[in-house]
């Protein structure tokens, strides 16, 4: 059987870890996921330029070191970096899920579409958010992140999840995407939504829903974190997109080049 690969990741603050539950679920269904650590989250190198450009190439690195194309699954502002290597390297990206994620129009970050979306800032965790060092980066103190990203999850998982995030830079967070439609708008999409999300509100995924068209929708009653708070439905969901787009014939083109320096 051909690889079937599922890329997951990460978003703000948070790192591969996110995914652990979701793993052996997709193994058990008969995919070959494989977790990325984003740079720019935990720690970095003060000297490095970590930025969107650095990010994507990262993941452009995992998918190049994989047997066969795969599926990106974008945690909230993993979306954004899910986008953009789906513009570079369209026929290695079988197709793109978003969790509560940022599937921003181009040339939109977050911001910009809480603003077009009419919501009052700052929106979600950002009134919650700690300056780093010298502002370079902000972390989310434990109490807001179980309140604002874990609220729906049990208890203990909502505080063990809320003490494992780490400092993010704002470089590697505050992004957006630069597409075409004839690159990632022809890349299958799923958006699903969580209705309940404290930090990327339900008016804010719809209206992405609405400015970038095309996504199928799968909606669940829950937080900002599915993968602890509605698992099962979250790999029910990422799953059947999973074999619909595995399924298709889509003949592979030559990798095609990354971001020109």
């Amino acid at each position: 059987m051909s690889p079937r690969n599922i890329v997951l990741i990460h978003g703000a603050w948070a790192g591969g870890w996110v995914w652990d539950r979701v793993r052996g679920p997709l193994k058990s269904a008969g995919f070959d996921p494989v977790v990325v650590e984003l740079p720019g989250s935990g720690s970095w190198n003060p000297d490095d330029v970590i930025d969107l450009a650095a990010v994507a190439e990262h993941v452009v690195s995992v998918m190049e070191s994989l047997d066969g194309p795969a599926i990106l699954v974008g945690h909230s502002g993993g979306g954004i970096v899910a986008s953009q290597v789906a513009e570079w390297i369209p026929s290695q990206v079988t197709g793109l899920v978003y969790v509560a994620g940022m599937m921003l129009p181009s040339q939109m970050d977050f911001g910009m579409l809480c603003a077009e979306a009419g919501l009052e800032s700052p929106v979600g965790i950002s009134r919650w958010l700690v300056p780093v060092g010298e502002g370079e980066a902000t972390a989310v103190p434990p109490e807001a992140a179980a309140a604002v990203f874990f609220h729906e999850a049990p208890v203990a998982d909502a505080i063990g999840a809320a003490r494992m995030l780490v400092p993010q830079l704002e470089s590697a967070r505050l992004m957006a995407a630069d597409w075409t439609e004839e690159r990632f708008g022809t890349v299958p999409r799923l958006y699903v939504e969580c209705t309940l999300d404290r930090t990327v509100p339900i008016e804010a995924q719809r209206a992405m829903q609405r400015l970038v068209p095309g996504a199928q929708m799968v909606s669940l009653g829950t937080d900002h974190a599915p993968q602890l708070s509605a698992l099962p439905e979250l790999i029910d969901a990422i799953t059947e997109f999973a074999q619909q787009v595995f399924s298709r014939t889509r003949p592979l083109e030559p990798a095609e080049a990354g971001p020109s320096s």
